[in-house]
């Protein structure tokens, strides 16, 4: 079955010192820029505060799905959507109240994720697909680019596409996402990609992306 495919790179691994020109270089080809927010309690790495990730934002030629990896973060993802993102993530483990936290994101008017780590379980969460407009299953534990893409967590991509069914609902990966992992993740039901390294490490960005949805699209056409 078609599923329509989206390409979302990490400026995790991108030249912070010249981010402009770097999001200029992926901006033609990827569907929205994805922004690592990390506060090193979260996660053991900080990358943005929230006046410099709303700086990005508010720069940025394209989407930003501001991914948030941070402590305390129904306090604050609110103010990610009000700051123009086009979609937030939070994370289960690090939300006190789901329900009200996705809530008060779409009140903002932006797009919801829920994301999950490596070890915790989609089941347990399945119960927000009303509230949900994408889950993130990552594929790396969370803090740090250029990890390996760790293949057991493709049953549990599977098992959310199931959950998920017909219901239009993104399903998001991160971590390791590259020309030789992103066929296995788009068979397993994925449909919308976080790459980082595999892109910015790229002589040509660009033609990166374009190869990545290509091979994402050949297992699912």
């Amino acid at each position: 079955m078609s599923r329509e495919i989206r390409i979302t790179p990490s400026i995790l691994n991108a030249d912070l010192a010249n981010l402009e020109q770097e999001i200029a270089l992926i901006a033609d080809a990827s569907d929205f820029l994805h922004l690592d927010v990390m506060d090193n309690i979260f996660v053991p790495n900080f990358t943005f505060d929230f006046e410099r990730a709303s700086q990005i934002i508010k720069n940025s030629p394209i989407g930003v799905d501001a991914h948030l990896m941070v402590a305390d973060v129904d306090d604050i993802a609110p103010a990610y959507a009000q700051a123009g993102a086009t979609s937030v993530t939070v994370h289960a483990e690090a939300t006190k109240n789901i329900v009200s936290t996705l809530k008060a994101i779409h009140g903002e008017g932006a797009r919801t994720g829920l994301a999950l780590k490596p070890r915790t379980q989609i089941a347990s969460y399945a119960r927000f697909l009303d509230d949900v407009d994408m889950f993130l299953i990552m594929t790396v534990e969370p803090g740090f680019g250029g990890q390996k893409f760790m293949l057991e967590m493709l049953d549990k991509v599977r098992q959310t596409r199931l959950i998920i069914g017909a219901r239009p609902i993104w399903l998001q990966v991160d971590g390791g996402i590259s020309l030789e992992t992103i066929a296995q993740a788009a068979e397993a039901g994925a449909d919308t990609f976080v790459a980082g390294s595999s892109v910015f490490n790229s002589s040509d960005p660009n033609e990166m992306i374009r190869s990545l949805r290509n091979c994402a699209l050949s297992v699912t056409d």
